[in-house]
């Protein structure tokens, strides 16, 4: 890897080299390596670009770093990464991907993350997408996330994306069988005139289960961002989603929560939020000495912590 890659890994993954025990690390469009452990098979697909994931019934305390990193200009890619989760285990997944743009030519990539958590399994999915370059062309990242929880499964996502993405549409779809959980944490700024899209659908199938759904998002210049969530209540289960947006500048943010109650014991609950930095705010931080964009920077950086 050269510096730039090096630098795109560091920022999605923290990592400052190639990951010890399970991994597979793409970067422009071919697989620059992988490895499997005893526990978790990694193999790669016949009939399309990706990699299937297999994780052993029973695999406790291990990880997957499966970073993807672009930093030729023009280079467009669709992968398919499947993860088989085995019951009754507890692993992290380390995913995202960086692209650096140097050129005139738009770079894309676009993933669809397929999960399939079996019985009583613990899942921490962690995602982080960032750009960097200063070329004229765009850089564009489309994920997509298919979630299926078996019973009494447990899934915690986490996804962020601070900076360098122009265009993104993150969508992801999850059903939950009895018992299960699912909770999902974004966060999200864009600036300039870059546009973000973000679309969740839940569907509480089983028994007694439940979702949090919460995204914390800031809007900078003349950014655009949309935001849109569904919960489908088809059992007696608990739903939750939340949309917190600050908005700056002349940027602009749409927010569409909608929940759905198909059972007549779906508790279901919506909110969205968005607002510009209150004026006490930033008034306090500056009596202590910052500038009033030392004070915003700080105000951000805690609301998207």
């Amino acid at each position: 890897m050269d510096n730039i890659q090096k630098h795109l890994l560091e920022q999605i993954a923290d990592l400052h080299e190639v990951p010890q025990g399970a991994y597979s690390l793409r970067i422009n469009g071919s697989l620059h390596g992988k490895n499997s452990s005893e526990n978790i098979e990694i193999v790669n697909k016949q009939d399309k670009p990706g990699i299937d994931i297999y994780v052993k019934a029973g695999t406790k305390k291990e990880s997957v770093h499966i970073p993807v990193l672009l930093s030729e200009s023009g280079l467009k890619e669709l992968v398919y990464n499947d993860f088989h989760i085995g019951e009754d285990c507890d692993i992290t997944i380390v995913a995202g991907c960086g692209i650096h743009n140097g050129g005139d030519e738009n770079s894309e990539h676009s993933g669809v993350h397929a999960f399939y958590v079996g019985k009583n399994a613990k899942l921490k999915y962690v995602e982080k997408h960032y750009g960097s370059g200063d070329g004229k062309g765009k850089r564009v990242m489309n994920p997509t996330t298919v979630i299926e929880l078996d019973e009494n499964a447990y899934m915690e996502m986490e996804t962020a994306q601070i900076k360098g993405v122009d265009d993104t549409i993150r969508v992801t779809t999850a059903k939950l069988e009895k018992g299960a959980t699912l909770i999902v944490g974004e966060k999200l700024m864009t600036h300039g005139d870059q546009y973000a899209e973000t679309r969740f659908t839940v569907d509480l199938n089983g028994e007694n289960s439940g979702t949090h759904v919460v995204s914390r998002s800031v809007a900078k210049e003349n950014s655009k961002q949309l935001f849109v969530s569904k919960i489908n209540g088809n059992n007696a289960c608990s739903g939750h989603t939340e949309c917190d947006a600050i908005i700056m500048d002349n940027a602009s943010v749409s927010a569409v929560p909608e929940i759905m109650a198909n059972h007549t014991d779906a508790g279901l609950i919506h909110e969205a939020a968005i607002g510009k930095i209150a004026g006490e705010q930033l008034i306090k931080l500056m009596t202590l000495g910052l500038t009033e964009k030392q004070a915003e920077e700080e105000i951000i950086n805690g609301f998207l912590k």
